[in-house]
């Protein structure tokens, strides 16, 4: 089984090339980010035309999750709201940032976790105030037997590895509080398939669109798929498939896939 992550930067922008990296790719699962639509007005029919089922969950110009399957999924939840309850995720589901389902026997957890705009901004402290939501989210999910597969945009870089050149500790998506943050949830038991096949420094899945990143390969590695432990050990590959990022008017994201 094939699943992979993948921020889209708006899916009504992107469709054809969504469509052509499934034709290409085949995979069984697709996560996407930052769809930028609402639910009405998602575009099913090129994905149903290739025998994928959608589950969305979006909003206007913003954010928004989707999950594209090749079976339909099993208990799909939105948000964080019928999980932890309303007291417990505040307001933090008005972002459609969160949405999760089951194929086979794994819970598959897709998130577009905030940027965070600035070190001490208000942004910033959403994002870690949502980070604190999502760990009691985790934890519930936890609490079931089945194995999670987490995955997303996370717009953070857990090492300056992830980085095309080390960043001062104030510099957005790369500070010392976003990455403490990231390992306590990662503390719950997850780890990073990617890391497992791939060691190596200057492997990116996004480049900056304004200063001819990609070209230059000044890129981060923030999109990850993280894996519980029986999981982690059946993986077989894990990569970063940079070609759709060469495409004309390209996402600045690029997917990323995990074989089970």
């Amino acid at each position: 089984m094939e699943i992979a992550t993948w921020n889209v930067n708006s899916v009504r922008s992107r469709q054809t090339h969504i469509c052509q990296w499934l034709e290409q790719t085949g995979v069984d699962l697709l996560c996407l980010q930052e769809t930028k639509v609402v639910d009405p007005d998602f575009p099913r029919q090129p994905f149903e035309a290739l025998g994928y089922h959608t589950s969305i969950s979006g909003q206007k110009s913003y954010n928004g999750v989707a999950l594209l399957s090749r079976e339909p999924l099993q208990d799909v939840i939105i948000g964080f709201t019928p999980v932890v309850g309303a007291a417990i995720a505040q307001d933090f589901d008005a972002q459609k940032r969160v949405i999760s389902g089951v194929i086979g026997d794994v819970r598959v957890v897709n998130l577009y976790v905030p940027n965070g705009s600035a070190v001490g901004s208000e942004k910033y402290d959403y994002k870690l105030g949502w980070f604190e939501v999502l760990k009691a989210y985790l934890k519930e999910l936890c609490k079931d037997d089945r194995e999670i597969l987490m995955c997303g945009d996370f717009n953070i870089a857990l090492e300056d590895r992830d980085i095309y050149m080390p960043k001062k500790p104030d510099h957005i998506m790369a500070s010392p509080a976003e990455r403490e943050t990231l390992t306590a949830i990662l503390d719950f038991g997850f780890q990073d398939v990617f890391r497992k096949f791939n060691q190596d420094a200057d492997q990116f899945s996004w480049w900056d669109y304004r200063t001819r990143g990609f070209s230059r390969n000044r890129g981060w590695r923030i999109d990850h798929i993280y894996l519980t432990e029986k999981l982690y050990g059946q993986a077989k590959r894990c990569w970063i498939d940079r070609e759709p990022r060469g495409w004309e008017k390209p996402s600045d994201h690029t997917p990323v896939i995990v074989e089970l």
